[in-house]
């Protein structure tokens, strides 16, 4: 079941309307946005956050794409998160928002839980991806030592709520330079973060803590890859995404100076001109277009 909504009266600079629609899977709505025209990528943002993490991407990449925003539910406007969960079933409600488009193959760009689920897109539907750009990401398994930590941290958040915890979390999600120079920045995702439901906290992390290590699959990855990191991110750090790129056959590697896990919101020019580059490689490349078909 799909509803597109009118078109959104906002306009992001230099873009077309967006239009603003959700589906039903599983009797939860899932939000979603679509802006422009062209080949089509897909944007899925990071635990805690929503789609709107990624406005300051969405301009420039709409003037040559169709660019769809998905809000995973229990995030942003969709709906909650009601029984455990696995990444895998977030890639299936992202491929059920891409079928509601009428969409069969798109680029994916994932940061960090949103690159989780884009590799594993790129595994179970690869004739679905052109391509993938993989932001402050990590293809291994969760360390025990952080299961256990994340695993006090939600007992607490039972009890007394996300607000205790959000200075480590504000440290964790952004680098040492945004923290001191871009306090704005920092504010507003404060306010946002102090918002998440609980289920959407607790089931969050344990689809995060119970995930497979994909090391050994990501050879079978045949389209291109960009991976990105924050040169200061602390959450997932430089070291998780130079062996991913290492093991993607195709992939390369770019890490940001003065940003941390939300690259895309601390450098978003930095980001967006790399995403850039990469699309276009990716439509001019004969090859890209033979591994998508």
């Amino acid at each position: 079941m799909s509803c597109r909504d009118q078109p959104d009266s906002r306009k992001f600079p230099e873009q077309g309307t967006t239009t603003m629609a959700s589906i039903e899977r599983e009797g939860v709505q899932l939000h979603y946005t679509v802006t422009g025209s062209g080949p089509a990528i897909v944007l899925v943002h990071s635990f805690l956050a929503s789609s709107a993490m990624w406005e300051a991407q969405i301009a420039a990449l709409s003037r040559e794409h169709k660019v769809i925003t998905v809000d995973l539910r229990g995030h942003g406007a969709s709906g909650p998160i009601e029984r455990e969960i696995s990444i895998y079933d977030l890639v299936d409600d992202v491929l059920a928002v891409l079928d509601a488009e009428g969409i069969e193959r798109a680029a994916w760009a994932g940061l960090s839980i949103g690159g989780m689920i884009s590799l594993r897109a790129a595994l179970k539907a690869p004739e679905r991806v052109t391509g993938l750009l993989l932001l402050d990401t990590h293809a291994g398994a969760e360390r025990p030592l952080k299961k256990l930590r994340y695993h006090a941290m939600v007992l607490a958040a039972r009890i007394f709520g996300i607000r205790p915890f959000l200075p480590q979390v504000l440290k964790l999600m952004f680098g040492r330079y945004t923290l001191t120079h871009n306090e704005r920045l920092v504010e507003e995702w404060r306010n946002r973060l102090a918002t998440v439901p609980f289920p959407t906290i607790a089931r969050g992390v344990s689809a995060l803590s119970r995930r497979e290590a994909l090391q050994s699959r990501l050879g079978d990855i045949k389209q291109p890859a960009l991976v990105i990191v924050g040169k200061e991110d602390q959450a997932l750090p430089p070291a998780y995404s130079r062996e991913l790129a290492k093991l993607l056959p195709r992939a390369s590697l770019i890490e940001i100076p003065r940003s941390g896990h939300l690259s895309a919101l601390e450098q978003p020019e930095a980001v967006t001109g790399a995403m850039l580059t990469f699309l276009g490689e990716l439509q001019s490349s004969p090859r890209s277009k033979a591994v998508a078909t």
